[in-house]
C-alpha cells in the first residue's frame, strides 16, 4: 500500500512513518503542501494524509487541487485545531476523513483500512488479520484489542497468530500443539488448554468479548458472537 504523508514536523513523520511501516504500508512524504501537491498528482498512490498547517500552501488548499484532478484517492486530514468550524472546512474542501492530534497509530491505521475498503474493496494488507475489534500483524508480530497493544509472550503470540489465521474453524488440541509448538501430541500434557486460557485472560481483559470458544469433545474455535449449544 503507498500512503502519501503531506507534514511538515518531522517528529510527527517520523512517528507516524514508523508505525504505519508496522501495518504493512510504505509511507512516502513531502514537507510542504506543494510539494505534496504535485507528488499527489504525479503518482498513484492508495491514499494520501494531509496536515492542515503546512508550509507554502495549507492543506485545506492542497486538498480542494487534489480533488480537482483525482476524484477517488481516499483523503485524510490531520489537524491539531478541533473545532467544529476547522473540520467542516476540511471535509468540505474534499478530505473524506479527519483525525485531530495527538493521536494513536492504531486508530490512525483503522482509519486509512476503512477507506481503503471504501475505495478498492481491499479488505486489509496481506500481513494484516483481523477478527472482531481484535487485528494481528503478522510481520511486526504485535496483536491489538480494542487499538490496545496486547502484551503477549512469543508462545501465546503464536497461537493467537494460530488461532486467527484459522478463524471459523474448530481445530482439535493436537492440531494446535504441532502446529504451535511443532511436537508430537502426548495425550499426558494439557499444555494448550492451559496456554488457551492464558490467552483468554489477555484478550478478554478490560471487557473484551469473547473470541476463543471450548467446542467440547473437539478443541477450540475462533469466531466472533454467541457461541452455540455445542461451545462455551
Amino acid at each position: 500500500m503507498g500512503i502519501l504523508l503531506v507534514e511538515d514536523e518531522p517528529n510527527v513523520v517520523s512517528v507516524i512513518k514508523r508505525g504505519l511501516a508496522e501495518f504493512g504500508y510504505e509511507v512516502s512524504v513531502a514537507g510542504n503542501g506543494a510539494t505534496g501537491l504535485q507528488m499527489a498528482l504525479d503518482h498513484d498512490f492508495d491514499l494520501v494524509i494531509l496536515d492542515v498547517m503546512l508550509p507554502v500552501m495549507d492543506g485545506i488548499q492542497v486538498c480542494k487541487l487534489i480533488r480537482q484532478q483525482k476524484q477517488t484517492v481516499p483523503v485524510i486530514m490531520l489537524t491539531a485545531l478541533d473545532s467544529t468550524e476547522n473540520i467542516v472546512n476540511g471535509l468540505d474542501s474534499g478530505a473524506d476523513d479527519y483525525l485531530v492530534k495527538p493521536f494513536k497509530i492504531a486508530e490512525l491505521a483503522a482509519r486509512l483500512r476503512t477507506l481503503l475498503r471504501r475505495k478498492s474493496g481491499e479488505l486489509q494488507p496481506k500481513n494484516i488479520f483481523t477478527i472482531s475489534d481484535l487485528e494481528l500483524n503478522a510481520e511486526s508480530k504485535i496483536a491489538y484489542r480494542n487499538q490496545e497493544p496486547l502484551k503477549l509472550t512469543a508462545t501465546e503470540y503464536r497461537l493467537l497468530e494460530y488461532f486467527v489465521k484459522n478463524q471459523k474453524k474448530v481445530l482439535s488440541r493436537i492440531q494446535i500443539l504441532e502446529s504451535v509448538w511443532d511436537i508430537d501430541f502426548n495425550m499426558g500434557t494439557n499444555v494448550v488448554d492451559v496456554y488457551v486460557n492464558y490467552l483468554r485472560r489477555k484478550l478478554e481483559k478490560g471487557g473484551g468479548s469473547k473470541l476463543i470458544h471450548t467446542v467440547f469433545g473437539m478443541g477450540y474455535i475462533m469466531k466472533e458472537g454467541e457461541p452455540d449449544e455445542n461451545t462455551k
